[in-house]
């Protein structure tokens, strides 16, 4: 499944999976998040990062009263226009209180999505949520190389082992140059793409998306466990957040 996925059509990057609705101005209720839980001496909330086992990336106090978790893509054109109203407030106004932790747990959607992420993640927790900053706010310019890919190369592509076809998928994407930009040398870029356990925990993560909490589109988000259906921006997300705090 994942390889048919993988193989779409390198310019339909704009999917019916990403969901249709539309960003609407960003909440600004003015509820507190409760007393501000004082992170260890020396330490800020919003600086402590950590894989987790769930296999996504957490911001923030791990033992926080609300956990936040964010399933996307990073070539959803949604989950760009929630990161774009969201990710600053989230972590100036949320994670640094210490009382919500904020995970991002890729859901690819296609090829230049899967490749982005074997890299943005490949890096670490050090790095990844820089990377994913870098990948929204260049998300047009990123992309449009894929949209290029001859009918040939594409063709070939569908006749390649799923690890081979992810790296050459980004080869042809020009993603090499792309992230070199971002801190990651050509040998880092050949090793993360050759690495199969990246890419099973990519397809562990979708799997988990769709089997598990049944999630049809992205983004989506989970507050402590439960799924917040039909919120889709941070309008709609932001009263959900206040109102677990209470």
């Amino acid at each position: 499944m994942m390889k048919r996925l993988m193989l779409l059509a390198a310019t339909a990057l704009t999917l019916a999976a990403c969901n249709d609705s539309k960003t609407a101005p960003a909440a600004s209720a003015d509820q507190g998040a409760g007393p501000a839980v004082a992170a260890p001496a020396g330490q800020n909330w919003v600086d402590v990062v950590a894989a987790t086992p769930e296999g996504g990336f957490r911001m923030g106090n791990p033992d926080a009263r609300v956990k936040l978790v964010e399933f996307a893509s990073l070539t959803c054109p949604h989950c760009r226009e929630f990161h774009e109203a969201a990710a600053e407030v989230i972590k100036n106004k949320y994670v640094a209180s210490g009382n919500v932790s904020y995970e991002y747990r890729n859901f690819v959607l296609n090829g230049p999505d899967f490749a982005a992420t074997v890299l943005a993640r490949c890096q670490g927790e050090t790095a990844f949520f820089g990377l994913l900053n870098a990948f929204y706010a260049d998300q047009a310019g990123w992309t449009e190389p894929f949209g290029r890919i001859s009918k040939p190369d594409q063709e070939a592509l569908a006749k390649l082992p799923e690890d081979k076809a992810i790296a050459r998928m980004a080869e042809l994407g020009g993603l090499a140059a792309y992230v070199k930009l971002r801190g990651i040398p050509r040998a880092k870029f050949d090793q993360c793409l050759a690495d199969p356990a990246q890419v099973k925990a990519i397809n562990d993560l979708r799997n988990q998306a769709v089997n598990e909490y049944k999630l049809t589109g992205t983004p989506s988000f989970i507050i402590n466990g439960t799924v917040q259906e039909g919120t889709y921006t941070w309008a709609d997300l932001e009263p959900k957040l206040q109102a677990a705090l209470r």
